[in-house]
């Protein structure tokens, strides 16, 4: 089936997402390793470094049989997670666990099964197999550090998650209501690629706040409203 411009631009975009992904998770298995981790902690954040780089081959693959190709490296600024020396470590690590994990890999387990559905095309189909796998271990390594470090940690890493949470769902909401994201209907073809509309994100991410980021939090002593 031939691939629209669209898909190829999206495809190449989640290249450089898992790359970056990985990129991430490697930082932040290093400031586990710092920080006294667990070792099955820092195995578990090791193991998903590599199953962000398998994810971003998949998704290249995908690229190249849709007729695409990436046309520049990804920038390397985004390939690492920003030290603040002015605060403790744990501080830093609890930031990152609950911005990219709890939040970030959280919403896309709903949103990877949302895109499998309906994708036909045997590369799409077998990248978004396999994303969707390990997306559910992903999402339960955060909740597992987040976890870890409010019950180990210091009483103000606590106060520091509840201040920050509100700001980081209001840009996530932001992020899913871009005001730049293109409006026409993904077509059938598309949606074979893997591909949904930007009203459907908007809807997967509303159903996480209520089935999963609320529940969750509460659970963990947090409320976000």
């Amino acid at each position: 089936m031939s691939a629209t411009p669209r898909v190829r631009e999206e495809w190449a975009r989640r290249v450089e997402a898992e790359y970056t992904s990985a990129a991430i998770t490697q930082h932040l298995t290093l400031w586990l390793l710092q920080i006294g981790a667990s070792p099955d902690l820092v195995r578990d954040g090791l193991r998903i470094v590599e199953d962000e780089l398998s994810h971003a081959e998949l998704s290249h693959a995908v690229l190249v049989a849709a007729g695409g190709a990436m046309t520049s490296p990804v920038a390397r600024e985004r390939l690492a997670l920003a030290r603040h020396a002015d605060r403790p470590l744990e501080l830093d690590v609890l930031w990152a666990g609950l911005r990219v994990f709890c939040l970030g890999e959280t919403v896309a387990v709903p949103l990877f099964s949302a895109l499998r559905k309906g994708c036909t095309v045997p590369p799409a189909r077998a990248a978004l197999d396999r994303v969707l796998r390990d997306e559910v271990r992903h999402r339960d390594f955060g909740w597992t550090l987040v976890g870890w470090l409010l019950e180990t940690g210091a009483p103000a890493l606590r106060a520091h998650a509840a201040a920050w949470l509100p700001s980081m769902l209001a840009a996530l909401r932001a992020q899913y209501a871009a005001p730049d994201a293109d409006p026409t209907p993904v077509t059938a073809g598309e949606v074979a690629w893997g591909l949904l509309d930007a009203a459907a994100y908007r809807e997967i991410l509303e159903r996480t706040f209520a089935r999963e980021y609320r529940p969750r939090f509460a659970a963990l002593g947090l409320s976000i409203g």
